[in-house]
């Protein structure tokens, strides 16, 4: 990474967004510029970056606009591939610190991107998933949160980076998929093979099913049956 600029704006972001445009900052770079009615996180030339820490429904619109205009617009998503749970009390001070067993995976985007998946054929449209190790901090509030007994996310902070995966166009988003995966397969196969719930399965389907990646052939019982598009790039 070559040296950031000497001021990044924050627009009151919390600290996991600031430290991912922080990460990405070349030199010539423009922060918080207004294009189009909306502000743009990072502007490199002729590419909009947007860095994304929670849901894409919010920016389905932002997103959307902004490629009818012509514009390049990449997006980073982070996936926190491991975590820390790190509680606090009300003055702020740690009270104690787990290593979270979930592992988050590319895969994971899939839960996001069904807001979005028509913009994955998009030439101008990207995204950057950047897979993260992170602190997740919580504090106690007893009117939220019950499903976690009253811990509620404060923020996310970043502390490393162990890699990323760019997913610019159909034939990237469809290598998601495992390779050992039979054909046809149904949603269920697919959960087996990723070893995730039936939920996120469905949820790839969905997005690869819109995005011309994979095709329904038949079914299975009342299971749709699926396979692999041949040669995506040109149905995309």
């Amino acid at each position: 990474m070559t040296a950031s600029p000497p001021h990044i704006g924050t627009l009151r972001e919390g600290p996991l967004h600031a430290s991912l445009k922080q990460w990405c900052a070349q030199d010539g770079d423009r922060f918080e510029v207004p294009i189009a009615g909306y502000v743009i996180d990072v502007v490199r030339g002729e590419m909009l970056i947007e860095v994304q820490t929670g849901g894409f429904s919010s920016m389905k619109r932002k997103l959307q606009e902004l490629l009818d205009f012509g514009h390049h617009v990449r997006v980073l998503y982070p996936i926190p591939v491991r975590k820390s749970i790190v509680k606090v009390d009300a003055d702020g001070e740690v009270v104690s610190r787990r290593r979270s067993p979930k592992r988050g995976d590319p895969i994971d985007i899939f839960s996001e991107l069904v807001s979005i998946p028509q913009l994955i054929a998009h030439p101008g449209f990207e995204l950057e998933l950047v897979l993260t190790v992170e602190d997740e901090y919580r504090k106690h509030d007893p009117s939220r949160a019950w499903r976690r007994r009253g811990w509620v996310v404060m923020e996310r902070r970043l502390v490393e980076i162990e890699g990323t995966v760019t997913i610019a166009d159909v034939p990237a988003l469809a290598t998601l998929l495992p390779d050992d995966l039979p054909e046809p397969f149904t949603t269920s196969d697919l959960a087996s093979a990723v070893e995730r719930p039936l939920r996120l399965a469905q949820q790839m389907a969905y997005c690869l099913r819109h995005c011309a990646a994979i095709e329904p052939v038949g079914k299975r019982g009342n299971a749709i049956e699926y396979r692999r598009t041949p040669n995506p790039t040109v149905l995309a």
